[in-house]
């Protein structure tokens, strides 16, 4: 089914808000300083929404000079008075949700119910959770580890961190950046994608009214291979994290490789959905189907291939084809909407390729096509399920990021564990059983950052994010991000009343 809807004139405008510029330093919107200039474009119609000045390496320097300078005021803060700064950022968030839905609609194509009900939702509530987080930067109790000696570890902010964020979710990406980066007392430069920038700037334009300092968060908008590849190299930048595909995370590590600074890489998913024989099965088809279709299948932790048991194939087959057929396509702003456009008619071709090859080795079950005549201006693609497809194939192996799953069937629960493994990613799965120590099995034998069982796709704020393998290293929210922004300091002191004697005589022996 399909319901292209109606555009509303009043989807977000653009061209009025952001008037001064696409970049955000030491607290102000400024126009780029490259020459070369960029249109963000509304993937549901091919319109074109907003027209700037992209970020040259001149901007990155000055954002990075401006978050340089912020960093002594903005560490030297207590703990509290971060957390209250963050506090409020939520409250200013969660007071605009409905303006940062439409604006990550927009530029997205994702729709308006999507955003609103967990992007913006969850954006708020990440903020919310790190502005108590922010009080909790814990180290070791001290005590004398060795003779006289009392030591203890501070933990530290970094410095200026360089990150850069992809397209599929520029909201939450930004705030998976910013929030434990400056909850740890850290100044940070953002690059958002050149294609979504606009719920970047809103966030940052949020944090200084919530009485972040200036400079303390800042967003330059430029290419990758620009204003990115300057960012990551600046010797300024202590750290750089970086969201993306595997090879472009390749790419960021030599950069940063140069000037040894810290690095965390959220990378490329191919997430497997392993359907034990004893699943409820109506779940599962349930849990395919949404976890599939996410975002429309742009995101890194989709349900990309699964594997079901034999004796639940073929129905698992044919539900899941019947249920992603009901699915409605259309405008993103239409109440009605379950799938919007890729984000490009590009990023449409590339996934239309993948099915395409496929069909000379695999059954496409449903789908496999571009939306009908009244999406014909957008970057539409029909949910698709493929089965049959050798294990060693390119639809399984590689990164689609489209609303593309993959179904192949397994026999033994060692067969269906180890074919779960067998990608060069690891960054989420799930498995769906009713018996507890099956489940169990597979949370312990999956090698993955997550594992969900009999579920697929819900993240929380409490909980870390990141992968293994080829899908990175480094983990996104809870406290355990804090371990990527900040670092130990191993202090001691020498209790004993001539400070150093002991020490020396050990080493030079008894002198005058």
């Amino acid at each position: 089914m399909h319901n292209p809807g109606t555009a509303t004139p009043d989807r977000f405008p653009a061209q009025q808000r952001f008037a001064d510029g696409a970049q955000y330093i030491d607290g102000r919107l400024t126009r780029g300083t490259s020459g070369r200039f960029h249109a963000v474009v509304d993937p549901a119609t091919g319109e074109e929404v907003f027209r700037y000045e992209l970020a040259g390496t001149a901007d990155v320097d000055a954002a990075v000079a401006a978050a340089r300078a912020a960093f002594p005021g903005w560490a030297g803060a207590t703990p509290g008075e971060r957390s209250d700064a963050l506090h409020r950022f939520a409250a200013v968030l969660a007071g605009r949700a409905e303006d940062f839905a439409r604006a990550e609609s927009l530029q997205c194509g994702k729709p308006l119910k999507l955003s609103r009900e967990f992007d913006v939702p969850g954006t708020v509530d990440n903020t919310a959770f790190f502005a108590g987080a922010a009080r909790h930067l814990a180290g070791q109790s001290a005590g004398e580890y060795s003779g006289d000696h009392t030591s203890y570890v501070r933990r530290e902010p970094i410095g200026v961190v360089g990150s850069i964020a992809p397209w599929n979710y520029p909201l939450q990406m930004a705030a998976w950046k910013v929030l434990p980066a400056i909850a740890a007392g850290n100044t940070i430069v953002l690059k958002p994608a050149e294609t979504t920038p606009l719920t970047s700037l809103l966030f940052a334009q949020a944090a200084t009214e919530a009485g972040i300092p200036d400079g303390v968060v800042n967003i330059v908008t430029g290419t990758g291979r620009e204003a990115g590849e300057h960012l990551v190299g600046h010797p300024d930048v202590a750290m750089t994290s970086f969201t993306g595909s595997t090879g472009v995370g390749r790419r960021v590590a030599e950069i940063a490789t140069a000037t040894v600074k810290r690095l965390h890489l959220e990378l490329g998913g191919k997430a497997p959905f392993l359907v034990f024989d004893d699943a409820d099965l109506e779940a599962a088809v349930h849990g395919a189907v949404a976890g599939a279709l996410i975002n429309t299948g742009q995101d890194c932790t989709a349900a990309t291939r699964a594997y079901v048991q034999r004796p639940l194939y073929e129905e698992f087959v044919a539900r899941t084809a019947a249920l992603m057929e009901t699915v409605r396509l259309g405008d993103p702003f239409a109440p009605g909407t379950d799938l919007g456009p890729l984000i490009s008619h590009a990023q449409r071709d590339r996934v239309a390729g993948f099915v395409d090859r496929a069909r000379g080795y695999a059954r496409v079950v449903t789908g496999g096509a571009a939306g009908q005549d009244e999406l014909k201006n957008g970057a539409y693609y029909r949910p698709t399920l493929v089965a049959d497809a050798p294990q060693d194939s390119e639809i399984v192996q590689a990164e689609i990021f489209g609303p593309v799953l993959v179904v192949l069937p397994f026999d033994s629960d060692d067969e269906g564990i180890r074919l779960a493994n067998d990608t060069p990613y690891g960054l989420a799965a799930s498995a769906w059983s009713r018996d507890v120590y099956r489940a169990g099995r597979a949370t312990r034998e999956i090698r993955a950052g997550c594992v969900w069982i009999n579920d697929h796709i819900p993240i929380i704020s409490e909980m870390p994010h990141g992968g293994y393998k080829q899908s990175g290293f480094g983990k996104d929210m809870s406290t355990y991000s804090f371990d990527e922004y900040t670092q130990i300091k191993h202090v001691m002191f020498d209790n004993t009343a001539v400070a150093g004697k002991d020490w020396h005589r050990t080493v030079f022996g008894d002198r005058p």
